[in-house]
């Protein structure tokens, strides 16, 4: 599903370049406002656009004049708001709510004056604000320019050239390079995200922490009770760490509510189970050679023998620093983690996605033990750690959570687990991990552990055990977690006779919601079908385009000649997609044909998969006569009736308790076109 995405993207691209280089334009340009600079994401979608070079897709010295160009413009674009409106921009929307990155800004320009413009381009964070703060201070505009173009020349072939390298890289893997391209972005997005959320987080916490905790006192104090005393002893102002105390109750609180939300929908098979199957599914498509060696070497850094070496190591050096309470908390953090997650895990008895020779209770799926164990493990150490050195806290709070996150991540790419176990293990680990936190904080006497020590002492322990563990057991890791490709076959009789019921009833999307049934089941392979429908009137839709899109703009566009919405199912895109006139309301509809694949193939001479699908009618609505929006009708009989009017081979079919709709017979109309 990803990689069809990707390839779909990729020709886009191709076909439109200009939008690429404006892309990358306003991206840079972006990247120089105040505010938005700080949040949008410019740099790495420009990295990725430039990995297409070697492709041939886009051109590098149009790629970089837009960069350079778009850098220059925003900077200007800033430095001249700053000139203009001096101190009083600083007063207005959105600037006033930022003050802290103002005074950060103002900062380094006092202490690198004229220089600060071109060391700001490499800085994030100020990045945005230097040029608005130079304009402010009335830097010689001349200066500034000087700095500005220089800086951005520089800039963009230090961003862009390491990307083209990059690209050309990957396509030494050949086939295995989109998938493993899509791969990096997604750890990339999931690693950028995480990090933006906890430095939000940080950012705004305090404050927000700050008017809990008094209104939390003010509730404590008028109830007279023994909680409200707890509280009160609890939220003190003048304990030192009365915010960190609150911070850690609140997130208790969350990560416990979205562990038991997810404990729900998995025994009630809610939406998020059904969301398991289209992500493992679509995960399963980006599986390589490259990708899977990558990935096991991260599912081994977290397998148990390498936790039990470094909860033995950091224990040992706690224990010879006479930190007996620390050593205490170490022991309940990784080990309670480990016996709770037993626990539940033999209670629910959730199967994996796939047999991968597990015995006993690590056969069970539910939560992750290595999201759990492994954030308990790692957020533990990296809670010791910023206790000892609070200037530490927050790159080891990072490099922590990226380490865990890419073992969580290397779960689903192998599919040792559905999504939900590996969220629900990281809920019931920060959970876990928080409680410990909360209370090992409560005593505010800190024991003297040489952090520096232990911290060599942690990595020297994964690394050694880590790569002890991977050496030993790869081999046999890279047959256990190989991708399970399992297509059954039956004939065709089998199929037409009862086989069809085997397949999915319903379309299901990516968030695991159901969507409309799927009407139409066809064999044969898909150029045949293709040619076959459109011989029978059906045709291509419009492909998505700068031009194409317009007509959603507008109020005269025919309907067929309007882009089609991509719809998942199971996590997998559509094979084929076709449109086809409205017999009916020709200028106010259009029926829409999907096949997705299914698992199933039809014995006898050659491959014949069965795709599943269905049709739909979209109705145009045109507000105002100013421009068109579509809808899915309620209709489902007859879309598929529509289509099986033109195939005189086809048979109708009944599914079994199709209740569900009320405005759906049941049939499933079954095709073979070989």
């Amino acid at each position: 599903m990803l990689a069809s995405f990707f390839t779909a993207v990729t020709e886009f691209i191709a076909a439109h370049p200009h939008l690429a280089y404006a892309i990358v334009l306003l991206l840079a340009l972006s990247e120089s406002i105040p505010v938005i600079g700080v949040f949008i994401p410019g740099t790495a979608a420009i990295l990725a656009i430039s990995a297409l070079v070697p492709t041939g897709v886009v051109k590098l010295w149009p790629l970089l004049g837009a960069a350079a160009a778009g850098a220059i413009i925003g900077d200007g674009l800033s430095f001249w708001v700053g000139h203009r409106y001096h101190h009083e921009i600083l007063e207005r929307w959105p600037l006033n709510r930022h003050a802290e990155l103002v005074t950060r800004s103002e900062a380094f320009f006092e202490r690198h004056g004229d220089k600060s413009v071109f060391i700001a381009r490499f800085t994030p964070g100020v990045r945005a604000f230097i040029p608005l703060i130079a304009g402010m201070l009335q830097m010689p505009v001349g200066r500034f320019y000087a700095a500005n173009i220089l800086s951005a020349l520089v800039w963009a072939p230090s961003h862009i050239l390491p990307a083209v390298f990059v690209g050309a890289a990957f396509g030494i893997f050949g086939a295995a390079a989109k998938p493993l391209a899509i791969l990096v972005v997604l750890i990339v997005v999931a690693i950028w995200t995480m990090v933006h959320i906890v430095r939000f987080t940080l950012r705004r916490g305090p404050p927000l922490m700050s008017n809990m905790s008094g209104w939390l006192r003010a509730r404590a104090a008028a109830s007279h009770s023994r909680w409200g005393r707890f509280v009160l002893v609890l939220l003190d102002p003048s304990r030192s760490d009365a915010r960190g105390l609150a911070l850690l109750a609140l997130l208790v609180i969350g990560a416990a509510w979205l562990f038991f939300g997810i404990l729900e929908d998995v025994v009630t098979g809610d939406p998020l189970v059904r969301a398991d199957t289209a992500i493992y599914q679509a995960l399963q498509e980006l599986r390589t050679g490259p990708g899977d060696a990558v990935m096991l070497v991260l599912t081994e850094l977290g397998d148990t023998v390498v936790v039990i070496a470094v909860t033995t190591a950091v224990l040992l050096w706690l224990a010879w620093k006479r930190a007996w309470r620390a050593a205490a908390y170490w022991l309940a953090a990784i080990g309670g983690a480990s016996a709770l997650n037993t626990v539940i895990k033999v209670t629910l008895h959730r199967a994996r996605p796939t047999e991968l020779f597990y015995t006993g209770w690590s056969a069970f799926s539910f939560p992750s033990g290595h999201s759990t164990v492994n954030l308990a493990l790692y957020g533990f150490l990296a809670f010791l750690i910023g206790l000892a050195r609070p200037k530490w806290r927050l790159p080891v709070a990072f490099t922590a959570l990226s380490f865990v996150l890419l073992i969580g991540f290397s779960r689903l790419y192998l599919g040792a687990h559905w999504f939900s176990d590996v969220v629900g293990g990281f809920a019931f680990g920060t959970a876990w991990l928080a409680i410990l936190a909360f209370f090992h904080l409560r005593r505010e006497e800190v024991q003297p552990i040489g952090v520096t020590g232990m911290t060599v002492v942690a990595c020297m322990a994964l690394g050694l055990s880590g790569g002890l563990n991977a050496s030993r057991h790869h081999a046999l890791d890279t047959d256990r977690y190989a991708r399970k490709i399992t297509a059954p076959t039956m004939t065709a009789d089998d199929w037409l006779s009862t086989g069809w019921q085997q397949l999915p009833s319903q379309r299901i999307d990516l968030t695991g919601e159901i969507e409309e049934p799927l009407t139409i089941q066809c064999a044969g392979d898909l150029p045949s079908i293709e040619q076959l429908l459109l011989a029978k009137g059906w045709h291509a839709p419009a492909s998505w385009t700068s031009l194409s899109t317009l007509g959603w703009l507008t109020a005269t566009a025919a309907p067929v000649d309007l882009p089609v919405a991509t719809r998942l199912a199971g996590g997998r895109l559509p094979g084929l997609t076709l449109v086809h006139e409205s017999t009916v309301t020709p200028n106010q509809s259009r029926l829409v044909l999907r096949l997705w694949p299914s698992d199933l193939e039809l014995a006898g001479t050659g491959p014949s998969p069965v795709w599943v699908g269905s049709v739909v009618e979209e109705q145009l609505e045109r507000p105002l006569s100013l421009f068109t929006v579509a809808w899915v009708s309620q209709h489902i009989n007859a879309p598929r009736d529509a289509l099986a009017a033109g195939f005189q081979g086809g048979k109708f079919a009944l599914r079994p308790n199709a209740s569900g709709y009320s405005n759906w017979d049941g049939r499933i109309l079954l095709l073979e076109t070989q």
